[in-house]
C-alpha cells in the first residue's frame, strides 16, 4: 500500500514438492541502485511448467505483511487451497525481502510467488528479479489487464514489459470526526477545494489560553506534497529532459508551502509535533478534525470507537483533483520452478471479482479489478465507495530511477526544516531540487 508496508521475520526458503522445470533467458537492462545484487538471467514466461494431475504442487509465496496480516493472508490462501486439489500454497513472511529475494535467485532457491510492493518494480525489474508475464497473459483469455486501474498496472510494467497482475489499491483521502463537525456546524459536504478545507479547519479548531486542544485539520506529513502539488497544478519530475530532472521548485511547489504556512502560522489550526503525544495520530486520539490517510486504518479508527466519515480529496487552485495510487501485486520471480501453478493461484485471486471482494472484508485492502469495485460491498458502503471513486482520478508515484530518493533523502528533508521555520519556502525548493537532480543524474547512469 501507498500507506503502510509491513513488518516480518526470518528467511523461510521451501523447495517445491515437484521440480517442473527450469526457466531461462535473459533479463532486462541493467541494475539502477548501486550495491544491491544483480541478477544476470531472467525468466521467459512462455517457457513454464504445467500442473501435474497426479500429485499436488507446493508453492510459497513471500511477502513482507507481517502481525496480524498474515491471518487475513492465511484465511485467502486456506480458501485457495480448499477450491481445488491441485495446487497447495502456503506464506512465509519475510524481512529485508526485497533484497532476499536476489540472492534467492542467485542461488536458485526462490519462492513461487511473491506479494510485491509495486512500488519498487522500476528498481528491481533491471536487476532481473521478475519473471516477464506478457506471453502469459497474451496467451490466456481468462484475463485482461484493461480490468485493472491503468495506473496499477503502468506501476508493474518496465521497459513495456509487464512484471506482475495487479492485486490491491490503496490511496489517502480525508477522514472527519462527525462529532467535532457536528458541534463547530460544519458540513462535510461543503468541503471540496483547498478554501473551503480551511475555512473549516478554522472552525474547527480549539485554543485554550493560546494552547492548542482540538487541532482543525492535521499537518504532520509533509511527505504527502506530492499529491498537493498536482493539486496546485504542479509535478514533480520533468521526464523530457536527459536524465529526469525535478519540477517542484515552481510556482505549483510555492503555492503548497504557502498554503500550508497560512493554515500553520497564521489560521494557526495546527501546531508542529502537536500529534506526537497521541502516538503519532491525533485523529485517532479524538484530538484532529480532520486528517488525510487510507484504507489501512478503518479498522483501527473503528476499535477506537471514533464517528468518523470520509470525503475526497479537495481539488486545489488549479482545479484538479489528484490522489496517489499505492498498492500490491502479485510477482512469479525470475527463476521460479513452478510457473503455470503460480499463474493459476494469481489469476483465481485477481482475476475473479469475488476473490478480492472477500479478501477486502478480510483484510480490508481494496481490489485491483474494476469489476470487483462494482460489487455493492464497496458501491453502498458510505466509506469504501468514497475511497473507489478516489481511484478514478488516482494516479502513481514517478518510476524514474532514483525518485524514492529525491523525496525521501532530498526533498522531505528540506519540508520539514519549513514547516518548522528553520528556512524559507524558496530556499527548501531549491536545495531539494539542487539535491533532487543530482540523484536522478547518478542513478540514470547506474
Amino acid at each position: 500500500m501507498m500507506g503502510k508496508r509491513m513488518k516480518s521475520v526470518g528467511v523461510v526458503l521451501l523447495t517445491a514438492a515437484m521440480t517442473i522445470g527450469m526457466l531461462t533467458g535473459c533479463s532486462s537492462g541493467n541494475s539502477n541502485n548501486a550495491g544491491s545484487t544483480a541478477v544476470s538471467e531472467g525468466a521467459d514466461s512462455s517457457k513454464g511448467s504445467s500442473v501435474s494431475n497426479a500429485e499436488t504442487v507446493e508453492l510459497t509465496m513471500w511477502g513482507t505483511w507481517g502481525g496480524d496480516q498474515v491471518a487475513q493472508l492465511e484465511a485467502q490462501l486456506e480458501a485457495y487451497n480448499a477450491s481445488q486439489d491441485k495446487i497447495h500454497i502456503t506464506y512465509a513472511v519475510q524481512d529485508g525481502m526485497e533484497q532476499k529475494l536476489l540472492t534467492a535467485i542467485a542461488s536458485n532457491e526462490v519462492p513461487d510467488v511473491v506479494l510485491w510492493d509495486r512500488f519498487n518494480t522500476s528498481v528491481y525489474a533491471p536487476k532481473g528479479a521478475f519473471t516477464q508475464l506478457d506471453d502469459l497473459v497474451a496467451n490466456d483469455d481468462s484475463i485482461d489487464m484493461s480490468d485493472f486501474y491503468e495506473p496499477a498496472v503502468d506501476e508493474l510494467t518496465y521497459d513495456g514489459k509487464l512484471y506482475g497482475i495487479p492485486l490491491t489499491v490503496d490511496t489517502r483521502i480525508l477522514f472527519y470526526n462527525k462529532d467535532m463537525f457536528e458541534e463547530a456546524g460544519v458540513d462535510p459536504e461543503s468541503i471540496t477545494d483547498w478554501d473551503s478545507l480551511r475555512e473549516a479547519a478554522i472552525k474547527l479548531t480549539i485554543r485554550e489560553n493560546g494552547k492548542l486542544v482540538q487541532a482543525g485539520f492535521s499537518l504532520k506529513d509533509t511527505g504527502l506534497f506530492n499529491n498537493w502539488i498536482v493539486q496546485a497544478g504542479g509535478r514533480m519530475i520533468n521526464n523530457d529532459t536527459t536524465p529526469p530532472t525535478t519540477d517542484f521548485n515552481t510556482q505549483a511547489g510555492l503555492d503548497v508551502l504557502a498554503y500550508w504556512d497560512q493554515l500553520q502560522n497564521v489560521d494557526k489550526v495546527y501546531d508542529l509535533g502537536f500529534e506526537d503525544g497521541y502516538g503519532g495520530d491525533g485523529f485517532k486520539a479524538g484530538k484532529v478534525a480532520i486528517t488525510f490517510n487510507g484504507p489501512w486504518t478503518l479498522e483501527s479508527y473503528r476499535e477506537a470507537d471514533i464517528n468518523f466519515g470520509v470525503i475526497g480529496q479537495p481539488a486545489g487552485p488549479s482545479g484538479n483533483q489528484s490522489a496517489m495510487m499505492g498498492g500490491f501485486g502479485l510477482i512469479i520471480p525470475n527463476k521460479a520452478k513452478n510457473t503455470e501453478a503460480a499463474w493459476e493461484f494469481i489469476k483465481w485471486w485477481t482475476t475473479q471479482p469475488e476473490n478480492g471482494v472477500e479478501f477486502a472484508k478480510i483484510s480490508g485492502n481494496l481490489p485491483a479489478s474494476k469489476e470487483a469495485a462494482k460489487d455493492p460491498y464497496f458501491v453502498e458502503d458510505e466509506i469504501l465507495q468514497v475511497f473507489t471513486a478516489a481511484m478514478d482520478y488516482a494516479g502513481i508515484r514517478s518510476k524514474v530511477p532514483g525518485y524514492s530518493d529525491v523525496e525521501g533523502l532530498a526533498l522531505i528533508p528540506q519540508l520539514q526544516k519549513f514547516v518548522a521555520g528553520e528556512i524559507t519556502a524558496e530556499k527548501a525548493l531549491s536545495e531539494a531540487q539542487t539535491q533532487g537532480d543530482a540523484i536522478l543524474s547518478k542513478a540514470a547512469v547506474q
